[in-house]
């Protein structure tokens, strides 16, 4: 009967047969696939964990250290919206992570901040062949390779440098590079005048050009200066820039000293974005065309 049956059946294998359906029921998973799962299982919710424990640690962070955070950069959404979580968190992490202040607190508050560009602006800097008229040699290494670098300062910068100084915080912000700029800077500000030194790390890069995003400073707009002969630079905040002449080698060169006549009085104004238009719209301003 038995032979009969399985001639019947032939592609059913022997285990599926009634009698062997029994140790089919008791058969036990194996331990290593339940492990995996455990495994998998627990790394999900410790990832879940503390990335939810580090939104609201970044969160907090922002909250004090950006000004007026409560409102300004947030995109506000809905509580219970099903995107809620996601693009806070995600908003949160990318704010404290790439655009926290920059500048440390103020000592004073009422000190405003002047940015001052470097190349063409403060001095002029040339490479090898040495150029007739020059001040000092800096030598930087620059991808493993030692440079010459002749600089001209600007004439006045170092009566300029000086009167700034005394009643602002001065901020030099250059898209040139750390490893060049900072041997000119130790040079032309052998007293430390300036406060604090940004690099072409710090700009963004915009169509191939550098710009240097003044909002993201730690200051207040309205108590904010940028003196750059390249508007491309400031395209951000136009209206906190002063524009000046490009230096070259002009030994007559006069533009420091009518901004420091500019830096003198500014002090009346509020806002010193009203200083600059009444500076830019009088006989103080040098007209600059945007480079392309």
């Amino acid at each position: 009967m038995v032979s009969k049956s399985l001639k019947r059946s032939p592609t059913k294998s022997i285990k599926d047969s009634g009698s062997h359906r029994p140790r089919r029921r008791h058969r036990k998973k194996s331990p290593g696939k339940t492990t995996s799962s455990a495994i998998i299982s627990t790394i999900n919710k410790t990832i879940f964990t503390c990335k939810r424990r580090l939104s609201k640690l970044f969160s907090k962070l922002v909250r004090i250290s950006t000004p007026n955070s409560r409102c300004k950069g947030y995109k506000i959404l809905k509580t219970g919206s099903e995107y809620h979580d996601l693009e806070v968190e995600k908003d949160t992490i990318c704010r404290a992570l790439f655009f926290n202040e920059r500048l440390p607190p103020l000592i004073s508050p009422d000190k405003r901040t002047v940015f001052l560009d470097l190349d063409e602006t403060l001095v002029h800097s040339k490479a090898d062949p040495p150029p007739e008229k020059f001040d000092f040699v800096v030598r930087p290494k620059i991808d493993g390779e030692t440079m010459n670098f002749y600089v001209l300062k600007r004439p006045g910068v170092d009566a300029f440098l000086e009167a700034l100084g005394a009643k602002y915080e001065v901020v030099v912000f250059t898209a040139g590079l750390k490893e060049y700029a900072t041997l000119v800077l130790d040079r032309i500000d052998p007293k430390g005048l300036i406060s604090h030194r940004f690099y072409r790390d710090s700009c963004k890069e915009v169509d191939g050009k550098f710009v240097k995003d003044l909002s993201e400073m730690g200051r207040d707009l309205k108590r904010v200066v940028i003196v750059d002969d390249n508007p491309n630079c400031y395209i951000y905040q136009p209206g906190n820039a002063i524009p000046v002449k490009p230096f070259i080698n002009d030994l007559g060169d006069l533009e420091l000293e009518k901004l420091a006549t500019f830096f003198e009085r500014s002090h009346c104004f509020e806002d010193m974005r009203d200083a600059v238009k009444e500076y830019v719209g009088g006989e103080g301003h040098t007209e600059v065309r945007v480079q392309v």
